[in-house]
């Protein structure tokens, strides 16, 4: 018997031990295969957590590669030219965003663990090999330790990047202030703010304030990662812990006093603005140089319906001194184009209804009645009574003045929504598309409060990655599409069970809920529709620039004089000009403002991005450490051949501000207004065009233009996949899912062309 009890006490022992080294993620990686979380990690990527300081890479781009770039990017038209384009993006976040750390957390299908500061410079270097870029990650999740680290690895990055007028890379630093008003009224938006020089920054980040910071993080225990987590994943604790112990450091961060100036406030308090004003005045207290710029204004997934610029315009919450630029497109969508649809409707008596389906658009609240009648009808109830609860799912849809409506069908799925909410007919759309808050619209508005002075917007166009794993200007291949947008989802169909089992969501039923029974808070993660979003991430934009030099000063100067552009990703190489500006026949470019009582005559000059080779180049094989290159690029980099793909075509807008008060908007744009079908050659296009009907009409107008490659296979190309009848309406729907139900090897590629937006050219009538 003693020896039993003895064999039974061994036996624990053992047990108690194994358990012991399993937990603490030391024990043989085979023994981890009995987890459900168990997935292989043979680089052991979570080795470094966000908290963990890296250092930049010790090397540069070799000085005849970056000779070889300006040569390739000379004007088209006057190769005397000092002006060569360069490319960057103006938007990059890091592992040291609340959202960025979050997806890369182990249980994310696609993570690659944390990518801080360091990275983004070394990335932006030499696997995209970009020209310029900025740092911007949430002023919300900052803390003054990250904050002061990553202003060191900026200015690193930049001590790299050789003499003044020939840097291979010029890095620039900023914060995103993600403003998210809950309802339309309340809402601004999402603006980078961006310095010119590191050493103007403010001592610390200045966030925004509202219902959008809890999508990010909130500063406080509410934030944290359930610890269980740790014990379920064992390997992966310590990068798991310290997203808790980030929390921890954020919620003992003390808040600024409010009434103390923001350059006497001490450094490591935690700043915030309610609004663009607010912020402006802040900036102001500090100095220097530094633009604020709006971007995924029609970005449904935060923003709110109906929410208008009309809003911010006669707000006075605009500063054209600041914000002179506007990202019409990142990796998060295209917020470009005007489209006359609403996600709801007022009626006479000025309450709320669902309007009907059009061509180009299924409202959410017409699919929601649809979802709940087939619910119903499956129950066995008559069609009368059925077509009653659609018709109220329509009504209680409407009523919710936030994001959350489809919370008011219980417990519904991406399918059943078809494409409801998206803008079928735009390149790349943003999700959920707000049609006004689009550059189009807000650059047909005049705000009429001041008769003699009218205030409208007049911006640069800009495009960015937004990517949120420090892959600066990452839209040079169609590929990876896990590892190159931000779409994101768990790992496994564990992590979806667990994750149901911690909300309190309402059961499946036939009848839709009212607005006041629905809970966002107990949603938790299924607040939003993110299962749906991952359709729409795609490879992100760049910003390009024409400027005199390779430096700091002329890439600065080239986007206050708004003589910019975007790109859906590719380096199309553009130019856009008013031929006639005076009686001399002065030439200015993209961006300018001039006002003239003559036809206006403009030349378009496009050519295509070269073709990519695979891999990447020897010289940046051998600058990095085989494993840092891996974990950053997966192998792929920047590589161009000696071939350009051809430009398709050059489409030309025509905006005519309103010029009343009121005055309908959607006859205003005239999207198409013409298209030169171009031929195809790699020397690329060149056009010239007129508009007689300008000193016809007697009225301002604003001119700007799309270059569009050849097409070919996109990331996300399609979107939702959805099926079409006969009749044009939708039957089904295929989401690119960012977890996995979509296998990582899908790209979900469909043929697009990619484009560049030129900056407009702003032509006021001489009466």
């Amino acid at each position: 018997m003693r020896k039993l009890y003895w064999l039974a006490a061994m036996m624990t022992a053992i047990v108690a031990v194994g358990l012991i080294i399993l937990l603490s993620g030391k024990a043989p990686d085979s023994a981890y295969k009995i987890l459900p979380t168990y997935f292989a990690d043979p680089q052991q990527l979570w080795k470094e957590t966000p908290l963990d300081n890296q250092p930049v890479t010790e090397a540069r781009i070799p000085a005849s590669v970056v000779a070889d770039r300006s040569k390739a990017r000379a004007h088209a038209n006057t190769p005397s030219s000092e002006k060569q384009i360069l490319f960057g993006d103006t938007h990059v976040h890091t592992t040291n965003s609340a959202d960025a750390f979050m997806y890369s957390l182990p249980l994310i299908h696609g993570a690659r663990g944390a990518f801080p500061p360091a990275y983004a410079c070394d990335y932006a270097r030499f696997v995209s090999q970009l020209d310029f870029f900025f740092l911007t990650d949430h002023a919300e999740s900052y803390t003054p330790t990250q904050w002061r680290d990553a202003i060191e690895a900026i200015k690193h990055c930049n001590r790299l990047a050789g003499d003044t007028g020939d840097a291979d890379l010029v890095a620039f630093m900023g914060w995103e202030w993600t403003q998210v008003g809950a309802t339309a009224e309340q809402h601004y938006g999402h603006h980078n703010v961006l310095f010119k020089n590191i050493e103007e920054l403010p001592a610390r980040p200045i966030a925004s304030v509202g219902a959008g910071v809890s999508t990010i993080a909130s500063r406080s225990n509410k934030s944290k990662q359930p610890s269980i987590l740790q014990w379920l994943d064992p390997r992966h604790k310590d990068y798991l812990r310290s997203y808790n112990d980030w929390v921890d450091i954020m919620a003992a961060t003390p808040v600024c006093d409010p009434d103390i100036a923001s350059p006497s406030l001490p450094a490591d308090c935690y700043e915030t603005a309610l609004t663009p004003s607010e912020l402006f005045r802040k900036l102001d207290q500090w100095g220097g140089e530094h633009l604020v710029i709006p971007h995924g204004m029609s970005w449904g997934f935060y923003t709110p319906p109906g929410a208008s610029w009309e809003h911010s315009l006669k707000a006075k919450n605009s500063d054209p001194s600041k914000t002179s630029l506007i990202e019409v497109y990142s990796g998060h969508g295209n917020s470009e184009v005007f489209r006359d649809f609403a996600v709801r409707k007022k009626d006479d008596n000025g309450g709320w209804y669902c309007p009907d389906p059009q061509a180009n658009y299924l409202p959410a609240c017409w699919q929601a009645g649809e979802i709940i009648r087939g619910r119903c009808l499956a129950q066995g109830e008559t069609s009368e009574e059925c077509e009653n609860r659609a018709t109220l799912a329509r009504k209680n849809y409407v009523q919710v003045d936030t994001i959350h409506g489809f919370l008011t069908v219980p417990d519904s799925h991406p399918e059943e929504w078809l494409d409801a909410g998206q803008a079928r007919d735009v390149f790349l759309p943003a999700f959920n598309y707000r049609p006004k808050k689009s550059a189009q619209y807000g650059l047909a508005l005049q705000d009429f409060s001041d008769v003699e002075s009218p205030k409208r917007y007049r911006w640069g166009f800009i495009a960015s990655t937004d990517t949120h794993s420090a892959r600066a200007g990452h839209g040079f291949k169609q590929i990876n599409r896990l590892f190159t947008a931000d779409a994101n989802g768990v790992r496994s169909s564990f992590w979806t069970m667990l994750n149901r089992s911690t909300v309190n969501l309402p059961e499946a039923a036939a009848h839709s809920l009212p607005v006041e029974a629905i809970d966002p808070v107990k949603a938790g993660i299924y607040a939003s529709e993110f299962e749906r979003t991952t359709s729409f991430m795609s490879a992100g934009g760049l910003a390009a620039v024409h400027a005199e030099r390779r430096d700091r000063d002329a890439i600065w100067d080239a986007m206050k004089r708004r003589e910019v552009y975007g790109t859906s990703g590719h380096r199309i190489l553009l130019w856009f000009d008013l031929l006639n500006a005076t009686d001399s026949e002065k030439t200015l470019p993209m961006g300018s403002e001039v006002t003239m009582g003559q036809a206006p005559r403009f030349r378009v000059s496009a050519k295509g991005s070269f073709k990519q080779l695979p891999g990447c180049p020897d010289y940046v094989v051998k600058a990095m450490a085989e494993r840092r290159l891996e974990r950053m690029s997966l192998g792929e980099c920047y590589y161009p051949s000696d071939t350009r793909y051809a430009i398709d075509r050059i489409e030309v807008v025509k905006i005519t501000p309103q010029a009343f008060d009121n005055e309908p908007v959607a006859p205003l744009i005239e999207d198409k207004w013409k298209v030169f079908t171009c031929e195809t050659s790699e020397s690329g296009c060149t056009i010239e065009f007129s508009d007689p009907d300008f000193v016809r009409g007697e009225r301002t107008a604003i001119y700007y233009v799309r270059a569009i490659e050849e097409p070919t296979a996109t990331i996300n190309g399609a979107n939702l996949r959805a099926s079409f009848d006969k009749a044009g309406e939708v039957t089904e729907v295929d989401p690119c899912y960012g977890d996995y139900r979509t296998p990582s090897t899908d790209d979900c590629l469909a043929e697009l062309g990619q484009r560049a937006w030129s900056s407009p050219i702003y032509v006021d009538f001489e009466r």
